[in-house]
């Protein structure tokens, strides 16, 4: 049985094992959760106080954010965690998409585990079933109410009660910081990089060529949900100050080499060719040569990592 154990734990992940601890009211203590996490050498406990129905999880979504490959995040049961086995595999599958694991201590599912994948299989087929169950029961309920002369949807929303109209505009914000924070690891590290050095058109143009379907006006807005919910630095949202045609180019392609270093720098000038920009001599065509000129003097601004090897 001891090396059975010690096999066991050889294959545990050599990251932190990050615990997660949430009660409902501010009023309730995460003592007892925090407890068990410390009995399971998490290395970091992370405290959330809301509500289990509620879809605003700031500290979880910092902490989806900030986690590193290798990782385990850590809770004593799933219902600390989740909302629904939906929310779970979101949450799970957004740690995956981050090389970082997941495990509950009184529940059988621990992702560095095949009978603990297993399990999460299980859980994922009966989020499908009832998934379509909803949906069976929805058609049916439609279709006779409509036998009974009845108007689908909610009657509150066709009246326009202010009641009824509340509740909904409510969902929907919390439906939209939801999306939010769940696809914020995806462009928020590029436009802190990015802002206010540059405008959101440019950003947009940047995360447009990465593959995110982002719009100026749509991008400030998400940044300006984050600030307000205290998710990011309220800087982001500073005016861009104004640029000569040159200076503009210079901070781009310090913006573009910054999200991504690796980057040479014809791939650099075919990006900037693909996003239109004009070359400072009103070109169309970008030489390596060109963008080597404007990134070395990034660099002497302090715009761009300095470098001693040409990218």
């Amino acid at each position: 049985m001891a090396v059975s154990t010690k096999n066991q734990s050889s294959r545990r992940p050599q990251g932190r094992q990050v615990g997660y601890a949430r009660v409902s009211t501010d009023e309730q203590a995460t003592q007892a959760q925090e407890m068990e996490l410390r009995a399971a050498d998490c290395d970091l406990i992370v405290e959330e106080h809301g509500s289990g129905a509620s879809r605003s999880r700031p500290a979880l979504a910092k902490l989806l954010r900030e986690i590193d490959p290798g990782d385990t995040l850590v809770v004593v049961r799933l219902d600390r965690l989740a909302r629904s086995v939906s929310h779970l595999l979101e949450v799970i599958e957004d740690l995956t998409a981050k090389g970082a694991h997941f495990r509950s201590l009184r529940d059988p599912i621990d992702t560095t585990t095949p009978q603990g994948m297993f399990s999460l299989q299980v859980l994922g087929a009966v989020a499908q079933l009832e998934r379509a169950l909803i949906s069976e029961r929805t058609k049916a309920g439609i279709r006779a109410a409509k036998a009974k002369g009845k108007l689908p949807g909610n009657p509150g929303l066709r009246d326009r009660r202010p009641e009824a109209l509340a509740k909904m505009s409510a969902t929907q914000k919390a439906a939209y910081g939801h999306r939010i924070q769940a696809s914020a690891n995806q462009w928020l590290p590029i436009v802190r990089r990015m802002r206010p050095d540059h405008t959101w058109d440019d950003i947009a143009r940047v995360l447009r060529q990465r593959g995110l379907d982002w719009t100026p006006e749509r991008l400030r807005r998400a940044v300006k949900w984050l600030v307000n919910e205290h998710l990011a630095d309220p800087d982001l949202l500073k005016k861009s100050p104004p640029r000569l045609p040159e200076d503009r180019l210079m901070t781009l392609i310090a913006g573009i080499h910054g999200s991504n270093p690796g980057l040479t720098l014809r791939e650099i000038a075919l990006q900037l060719e693909r996003l239109h920009e004009r070359t400072p001599r009103g070109g169309s065509r970008w030489s390596p040569s060109s963008v080597k000129n404007l990134l070395d003097r990034a660099r002497r601004l302090g715009l761009a990592p300095s470098s001693t090897d040409t990218p």
